[in-house]
């Protein structure tokens, strides 16, 4: 399977991220995954073997299971137009397409557990985003409830962690609390299905945009770049959990004499390989099929 970190087709870019890139095909995007890896939000110089088609797969899966929930972006016919038959060896399994919708400028995050920036945060206030907790919790200690810490939409560096009425100066009171209730029933939905599969879900990310004045979900749902994915057989709180995810690629990263700023280093090949297993294994957990290399 070839490695690919970038498409050049010959189509009208629409927006190059991280790991995305999408073509403007007039009335529809072109989205395709590719296998590009970023961290500390820092892109790798080499890519991760079936990445790309992991993390299409997986959010194809969850657009299905949660569209009682909420409307989402992809469109009825995925079938590629002749004119873009050319494309199918570098698109194939990556790609979807996807109605126009304009991205509300936020991220919408829910935290089940207690990690990572609100791990760090609770220390110091028992605070989650500026929400008070209850003492005594534990690091990756089960939260009373999910909670929802929104963020700003960096296009470079770091997401920053704002409040519920900084969301809504942004999105509009009205969005802010339809996506806020959007977002816990998806994670709700998502965390017991996982959980039934061996999987618990942390935190994740998610986005959305507005398409003929509705508001519906973009991008990629519970992938293992967006969410934290831990192994429930393991789980033990007070202390970091194995993960399904990128943390693999994150605790090595911080093993190294790197100030988190471009250029990123190369990944050395254990760890690239480690982080293709980690992918494929969340894929079948979650999705039950066997995931075709």
């Amino acid at each position: 399977m070839e490695v690919i970190t970038k498409t050049d087709l010959s189509l009208p870019l629409y927006a190059r991220g991280k790991v995305r890139d999408t073509y403007d095909l007039g009335d529809k995007l072109l989205m395709i995954t590719t296998d590009r890896l970023s961290a500390f939000d820092v892109v790798f110089p080499n890519g991760i073997p079936y990445k790309g088609i992991v993390l299409n797969e997986i959010s194809n899966f969850w657009f299905k299971f949660t569209a009682n929930i909420v409307p989402n972006h992809l469109l009825m016919k995925q079938d590629l137009d002749s004119s873009l038959k050319q494309y199918e060896n570098v698109v194939k399994r990556r790609y979807i397409l996807v109605k126009k919708a304009k991205p509300l400028a936020i991220e919408c995050v829910v935290r089940g557990y207690l990690s990572g920036s609100g791990w760090k945060e609770y220390k110091e206030n028992k605070t989650v985003c500026g929400i008070k907790l209850p003492d005594g919790l534990k690091e990756s200690d089960q939260l009373p409830e999910p909670i929802f810490t929104p963020a700003t939409k960096a296009q470079s560096g770091h997401d920053i962690n704002i409040s519920h009425e900084e969301a809504m100066k942004i999105v509009g009171r009205d969005n802010f609390e339809k996506v806020m209730e959007y977002s816990i029933k998806i994670y709700d939905a998502a965390s017991k299905h996982a959980n039934e599969k061996g999987i618990l879900i942390a935190d994740t990310k998610f986005e959305f945009g507005i398409f003929d004045d509705e508001i519906i979900l973009i991008d990629e749902v519970l992938t293992p770049d967006s969410s934290r994915f831990w192994p429930k057989d393991v789980y033990q709180p007070g202390r970091p959990q194995k993960s399904f995810d990128k943390q693999f690629v994150r605790d090595y990263l911080e093993r190294l004499n790197w100030n988190k700023q471009p250029p990123a280093p190369k990944l050395p090949e254990d760890i690239v390989k480690g982080t293709t297993e980690r992918y494929i294994e969340a894929y079948e957990r979650l999705t039950g099929d066997k995931f075709v290399r």
